[in-house]
This record gives structure tokens, C-alpha cells and sequence, in this order.
């Protein structure tokens, strides 16, 4: 951060930037900041209990009614009585950063500052508490730092007590917090004031139209938080439970993680937002250039079907030969990986939940991994790994760095992770010998673990994808080979009940649960059926809409290979999607109904467009404004049949068209009920 006089003397105002005591009363004074147009005004001061608030304005209008800010301690006085505004800094940013991969290549982040110091009195112990306010034009973060001071050495925090006092109405979009499925659940729309705790992020739309979304950044050696109304629309935080007492220990000097509000007028405002990519620090990698984002396939959906199993015998999915056999069809349609589960010792007898017999180093009898990885390299594709903890902790960080150097030797470079534990469920080891402390996923001890795992696998140049993961903070801006999770119900659900995920499930975590990165939802089951013949709650299209409305790096086709042949012109268009983009944009959505993107391919000139609906038919008018003037593009387009329907055998229905499009061109696409569509743009010369 430069020091004012040097951004002054740069040219950049901080007009803007009023942070100031204000001395209506003496005793009370106040800070204030705006963003950089001025349409948030922020206001720290202290109430008649001499407790900390915050309450932000925007356009004028009270978006967050004064909020209390502070900590309880398991071990002392709390800290949220007795605070007094010592002074405030205040600083301002524009500037520009290069993605390695994502959704845009380019990130603006456009900030100004202002750091409040505050003290607590000497009857409540004289601690010393910052908090440290950055207002973007589309949101704000903030968080509490705790310098290093004589009256206070270590924190034992019972819970944080951040406030968010929500002014306007409004509907809300939101799964609950603590519950023991994680974040896998089906999403409620409620009014605001209907919701009790929440994961985030959660998201609303406020009755004049205003957008918002809750959610934290840069989440490390903290715990997750959960969204706790308290009463009316007054929120606060509450931190994922520990096993010892304390939610979160940490010894001063330390910064918690930010909590931020995004804000926008419209739908697309809030989706094409980096707020909190750009709360996280940079990149601390260097080079990730061995990483490249890319579509794979795998073995895997037969086990979620139950036609194959991860376990040893007759049936047993994670063959030699199986490999060898995705392997080839993936050379075939130009995949670059094949995700293989179950291949290592310990799937035998009842491993969720327990995790111990997990070996990540030994392979059972019926699969050879070199001879895999070796068969892999020649037909120009890679192995993807997985190494599943069961929840038990305690057995994978004993092998964890033995399990990416095995990897590492072999030439593989994606590792999918999970832990399969209910909520709360997980082992992890305790101080004493032999000890073992059931966890969260969301608590301190896992936030480290996943976080461990990320920095240990980045020394073999391993990318990772967590399954039942802790939510993403964006933290794959400073760890970029963390490059997707699940973090919600996946495609995987349904595989297990017919419609399992509703039809306006995916137009729903667009504006959710992908506001907080990259998601491995696993598109691409062209045959529309889970186990038992269970029809999904999605027509043809909408499968081919997913690889643009749900985004990640690596982008899997889940259908068995088999069934992926029988849909070659489907094929045509999963095997051209990239995985990297240089721009995205919504084109057209509601939260909950609809959402179309135009993304452009990182690597060509290439752009493509498409989405997903909900159960509502719809006709959407596409502007072509994105494009480049001057050109011409060819249009190949997917779409729902006449009458198709994800209620009936009509969901297969499906329909092609060519068109000749430019910059400016509008184009009317009809949604079916589960519907989507899909579009790719060639520009001519």
C-alpha cells in the first residue's frame, strides 16, 4: 500500500476518501469513507455502550443499519464493550492484475481504504482492535487485525460477533449452516427475515431491485463462518464449532478473514464481480504454467450409479483395462484427463466416515498405475488422481506428501481430494498420543488442512480439486492450483432420486454458490438417466448449457463413454468448449429462473454462448453487443426441441441451427421447462 503523500503526488485523488473524526459529541466521535464514485458511504463509531458499529449507505439510502463489531473470548473479558476510535488511516488503489486462469484475464481492483484504530478502557482490559474497510464501487470488505500489544498475547475467540443489520426487504437465496449434509443441500428462497443460519454465500435481491450477496475472502487459519439471523434482519456471524472450546486460536499479531457484501443494481452486476479475488493476496506460486485447464472424463459415474464399485471385486470400476479403454476415448474427442476413483487400497467394508484403511500410495491388485500413466503419456493425456480421506484426517496427513510425490513420479498433475464425513464428522488427530477430535469442515482445523494440502501438492506442481471442501474465499488467486471444489449438491444427486435436483437448481447456483469460485459440478450425462433409469430434471441441451453457465478449470463429461458415443454431434460441442476464458458476461438471467453467458475462449477468438432455465418456458432475446465490430462469425447452435420438456421423454429432444451473426445482432432462443442451450461462434475472416 502506497502512503498518501506518494498517491497524491501519482495524480490520485482521494477526495473521496473522508475518513476524518466527525465530534457531534465528544466522546463519540466517528469515521466515515466513501467508494471510489461515491455511491457507498461507510460510517464506524460507537454507541452509547461504547461498543463498535458500522452502518453503510448507498445512493443515499441505508443499505446496513448500525451493526455491532467485536469478539467473545472463552479465556477473558469480551471485546465488544468499552471501545473507544483512537485515530484512522486511509488509502486508495486502481490498479490491474493477470489471472493464470478464469473467467476473465484481467482483474480491475479499484479501492479506497480506511483503517479504524480503536482501544478498549482499562476496566475492559486496554485491547487494542483495528478494522480495516476497503469500498470498491460493487461491494465492501472488512475485516478485524489485532496488533501485537502487551494486554493481549493469544485469543481464544468463543465467536465472532460481526453484525450485518439489513435495512431494505427483500428475498433471499440460501441453504442452512451446521446441518449435517454440509453445503450439499437444495437451495430456499425465503424473505429475508424467513431465514435462520445460512451458509454462505447467501444472496438477495432487495424489493427495489438492489442485489446482494454475504459471503468472507481469504479464509485461512480461521474458522467458516455461518450467516445467523438474530431477529428481524439483523444477522451476525457465528463460527464454525471446535472440538476444544474456543472456535479459533491465534497468537497476535493476526487478521481475521474479510467479510464482504457484494452489490449491484442487476443480476449480472452481482456474477461479474471479483470482489473477493481481489481481498485475497497475490499470487504466492510463481509459475503455474504445469497446470492447464482441460475437459476430462472418468470412471466414476458407474460407482455413483452403483453399477461398478470403488471396492475390490467382481465388479470393481478402477481396472487396467477400464483405463486404458476411457483413456483412448479420451485421446479420441481431444479430452486432456481421465479421472480415476477407487484405484488404491482401502475402499473394502465401511470407509465413510472412518478413512483409516486408505492407502495413497498402494494400488490394488487389478490396476496397474504405471502401466496406466505410462499408456496415458503416449496418447497424450493424463491420469487425474484422487485420494479420498473418508474424513480421517489423522491417516491422510500421514501420508499426504508421500501420496503427492508417488503422484508426481507418475506424471500426474490434477488430484481430486475428498471427505466423505457428515458435517462435524471428521478425525483429526489431538495433542496427545493417539488422541483423535471429531471436526467440521468449516472449522479452523480444516480450513488449515485443506489449505496444507494445496501448499504441499503446488511442491510437486499438483492442482487440486476439493470435494467436500470448506466454501472457496479466493483463495485460488494466491494458491492458483487450487483450481475447483464441489461445495454443493453436484451432479452426482442425480444419480440417486428421480429429479433430485430440480430443474431451477443450476439456475440457482449460478447466482449463489458460484459466487464464490469454480465449481466440479460434472456435466455432460447425455442419456439423461441416473441409476435405475431415473430421469434428471434436465433436457439434452440444458447438458450442453452447463459447460457455460457453471464454471471450472477442469470441466468433466460424466456419462459413461459408451453413452457419450450415441450423442456425436453433442460431442461436437463438448469436445470445442474450453475450460479458460478471457472474458464472461451475463447476457440475460434472473436469479433462480435463468442465466445465459457469453465467454471467450482464452486461446483463440472464439466466443460461446449459452445457459440453462429453470421449469418455466421462456423466450430469451440475445444481444450480440459483445462482439467484435466488423466481423463476421458463424453461429453453430444447440437448443431445445419442439416440445421438449424435462417432465417426460421429451427432454431428449433437441434441435440445430447455423446462423451467420455480428456485433449488434439479436437472436430469440426458446428455454424449454429444464431447458438450456448452447452456442459456438467462428469468426470468419
Amino acid at each position: 500500500m502506497k502512503p498518501l503523500h506518494l498517491l497524491a503526488a501519482a495524480g490520485l485523488s482521494l477526495a473521496t476518501v473522508t475518513a476524518q473524526p466527525l465530534f457531534a459529541q465528544e466522546t463519540r466521535p466517528s469515521v466515515t469513507a466513501t467508494s471510489p464514485n461515491g455511491s457507498l458511504v461507510l460510517t464506524v463509531t460507537t454507541d452509547n455502550d461504547s461498543r463498535p458499529t458500522w452502518s453503510l449507505s448507498r445512493k443515499g439510502k441505508l443499505l446496513i443499519a448500525p451493526s455491532k463489531l467485536g469478539f467473545l473470548l472463552t479465556d477473558g473479558l469480551n471485546m465488544v464493550r468499552g471501545f473507544r476510535i483512537t485515530g484512522s488511516e486511509t488509502a486508495s488503489q486502481d490498479d490491474t492484475w493477470e489471472q493464470p486462469w478464469g473467467e476473465r484475464r484481467f482483474v480491475r481492483d479499484h479501492y479506497n481504504e480506511v483503517t479504524v484504530k480503536l482501544k478498549q478502557s482499562e476496566t475492559q482490559g486496554s485491547r487494542l482492535m483495528n478494522l480495516r474497510f476497503r469500498l470498491f464501487d460493487n461491494g465492501i470488505g472488512f475485516r478485524y487485525e489485532l496488533p501485537k500489544q502487551p494486554a493481549l498475547k493469544t485469543m481464544r475467540i468463543a465467536d465472532e460477533v460481526t453484525e450485518f443489520d439489513i435495512v431494505p426487504k427483500g428475498t433471499a437465496w440460501w441453504i442452512p449452516g451446521g446441518e449435517w449434509n454440509r453445503y450439499e443441500q437444495v437451495y430456499q428462497k425465503t424473505p429475508i427475515d424467513a431465514v435462520s443460519t445460512a451458509h454462505t454465500p447467501i444472496t438477495m435481491r432487495l424489493d427495489d431491485g438492489t442485489h446482494l450477496s454475504f459471503h468472507e475472502a481469504a479464509l485461512t487459519d480461521y474458522a467458516g463462518y455461518w450467516f445467523k439471523r438474530a431477529e428481524g434482519q439483523d444477522f451476525r456471524t457465528t463460527l464454525a464449532p471446535s472440538p476444544d472450546g474456543p472456535r479459533v486460536v491465534r497468537d497476535l499479531p493476526f487478521a481475521t478473514p474479510w467479510r464482504t457484501i457484494r452489490i449491484a443494481d442487476n443480476a449480472a452486476g452481482l456474477v461479474e464481480n471479483d470482489l473477493e479475488l481481489n481481498l485475497n493476496e497475490p499470487n504466492k506460486l510463481g509459475d503455474v504454467s504445469w497446470f492447464k485447464p482441460a475437459r476430462y472424463i472418468g470412471i466414476w459415474w458407474g460407482m455413483i450409479r452403483s453399477d461398478w464399485t470403488w471396492a475390490e471385486g467382481p465388479k470393481h470400476g478402477a481396472t487396467t483395462a477400464r483405463a486404458k479403454q476411457y483413456i483412448d476415448y479420451a485421446a479420441k474427442h481431444h479430452f486432456g484427463g481421465v479421472l480415476v476413483e477407487g484405484w488404491n487400497k482401502g475402499w473394502n467394508g465401511d470407509w465413510f466416515g472412518h478413512g483409516d484403511e486408505f492407502s495413497f500410495t498402494q494400488p490394488t491388485p487389478d490396476f496397474d498405475i504405471k502401466a496406466v500413466t505410462d499408456y496415458a503419456r503416449k496418447k497424450g493425456v493424463r491420469l487425474i488422481g484422487h485420494h479420498e480421506t473418508g474424513g480421517n484426517i489423522a491417516n491422510y496427513e500421514a501420508q499426504m506428501a508421500d501420496g503427492f510425490a508417488f503422484y508426481h513420479n507418475l506424471g500426474v498433475n490434477v488430484v481430486k481430494t475428498g471427505y466423505v464425513a457428515d458435517a462435524g464428522g471428521i478425525i483429526a488427530p489431538g495433542a496427545k498420543p493417539g488422541e483423535k477430535l471429531m471436526e467440521w469442515h468449516d472449522g479452523q482445523r480444516m480450513v488449515n488442512n485443506y489449505l496444507d494440502v494445496v501448499k504441499t501438492a503446488a511442491k510437486y506442481h499438483i492442482a487440486i480439486d476439493s470435494h467436500e471442501p470448506v466454501k472457496d474465499t479466493g483463495l485460488r488467486r494466491t494458491y492458483p492450483n487450487w483450481v475447483a471444489r464441489e461445495g454443493a449438491r453436484g451432479m452426482e444427486y442425480n444419480a440417486w432420486g428421480q429429479f433430485a435436483n430440480g430443474p431451477d437448481h443450476e439456475p440457482t447456483l449460478v447466482y449463489t454458490r458460484m459466487l464464490s469460485g469454480p465449481m466440479d459440478y460434472t456435466p455432460g450425462v447425455l442419456s439423461l438417466e441416473g441409476a435405475n433409469h431415473v430421469p434428471l430434471a434436465s433436457t439434452l441441451a440444458k447438458q450442453l448449457g452447463l459447460y457455460l453457465a457453471i464454471y471450472s478449470p477442469i470441466q468433466m463429461a460424466a456419462d459413461f463413454i459408451e453413452q457419450l458415443d450415441k450423442y456425436p454431434r453433442e460431442m461436437d460441442f463438448i469436445s470445442s468448449v474450453p475450460t479458460d476464458w478471457s472474458e464472461s458476461h451475463l447476457i440475460a438471467g434472473e436469479v433462480g429462473d435463468y442465466a445465459i453467458f457469453a465467454r471467450k475462449d482464452r486461446a483463440s477468438q472464439r466466443w460461446f454462448v449459452g445457459g440453462v432455465n429453470d421449469a418455466t418456458p421462456r423466450t430469451v432475446t440475445l444481444k450480440f453487443d459483445f462482439l467484435d465490430p466488423g466481423k463476421t462469425y458463424k453461429a453453430s447452435i444447440w437448443k431445445d426441441g419442439e416440445g421438449a420438456t424435462y417432465l417426460t421423454e421429451a427432454r431428449h429432444r433437441i434441435a440445430y441451427d447455423n446462423r451467420t451473426l455480428r456485433k449488434g445482432d439479436t437472436l430469440d432462443v426458446w428455454l424449454a421447462p429444464g431447458g438450456g442451450t448452447a452456442i459456438r461462434l467462428e469468426p470468419g475472416r
